[in-house]
């Protein structure tokens, strides 16, 4: 710990506008996603977020575990909120393929307090930063499989209940899903809340919204849209934009509906 205090100090002090001879010395900046590569190039080597499995002796060992809740792509990380004996811990690691309901443990993470994550716009109160999850082989096996769209949908809660936009051209989910062959190319408008979120894959944003309507089991419950906004999870937004059906991204990557280029607003 006094390691990652001295390093944090010094990145802090670097990152001070020059003042001059001003009296009030300018407030330290939150630590950011910038932060991240000064703290992994400082860790001793066979570190975790070297590629190790243990930290180095003398320093502070954090070992996360739990069932995944919530999980979120952004910057080249995979966010996921652990959740174990009613407790919740966010952990980010390598970009990963993950889904809701596996179970992930790690040893020797750093944390990092009031971390605001550029990519996400968001900001964790604390978070940690590990290696690569040490009992995941089959996620490891399925992100080289590609899970596809169908493995990217976010699973539906049964809690979500959002009210149908207005106007002529404003459909729900499930009725997107069931008249894409008529809507395919024509300008729409769907409500919903956002249930899951990937930032900066090919260039673009990739939002999942649900409305409480469809159903996990005829997959027609979870619309994929794509935007340069990006909302944070649990938003509810308006979005409006032209629909296309069946769009093959390759790699298994096949939606019956999607939503590119969107405009989103809240």
């Amino acid at each position: 710990m006094k390691r990652y205090s001295t390093i944090m100090s010094v990145l802090l002090t670097l990152a001070l506008p020059v003042a001059g001879n001003c009296a009030d010395a300018p407030k330290a900046p939150e630590k950011s996603d910038a932060a991240i590569e000064a703290i992994k190039d400082s860790m001793p080597k066979g570190h975790a977020m070297m590629g190790g499995t243990a930290p180095a002796a003398g320093s502070a060992e954090l070992n996360p575990s739990g069932k995944v809740v919530e999980t979120m792509d952004g910057g080249g990380y995979t966010y996921v909120n652990l959740e174990k004996d009613g407790k919740k811990t966010w952990v980010a690691f390598s970009t990963l393929e993950t889904r809701v309901g596996d179970t992930l443990s790690f040893r020797g993470c750093m944390e990092m307090p009031n971390f605001q994550s550029k990519a996400l716009n968001r900001k964790f109160d604390a978070i940690m930063f590990c290696g690569q999850p040490e009992v995941q082989a089959n996620a490891k096996a399925a992100a080289k499989k590609s899970p596809g769209s169908g493995g990217a949908a976010a699973a539906g809660t049964g809690k979500i209940k959002v009210e149908k936009a207005s106007g002529a051209n404003a459909y729900t989910v499930a009725e997107l899903f069931a008249k894409r062959g008529t809507l395919n190319g024509k300008q729409v408008v769907v409500k919903g809340q956002v249930v899951k979120v990937a930032s900066g894959i090919m260039n673009t944003n990739w939002i999942h919204l649900q409305d409480g309507s469809g159903s996990e089991k005829k997959k027609n419950h979870d619309l994929v849209v794509t935007s340069s906004s990006l909302p944070a999870m649990g938003d509810i937004v308006t979005v409006s934009g032209t629909l296309t059906k069946d769009k093959d991204f390759g790699s298994n990557y096949k939606y019956e509906v999607i939503i590119e280029k969107a405009s989103v607003k809240k």
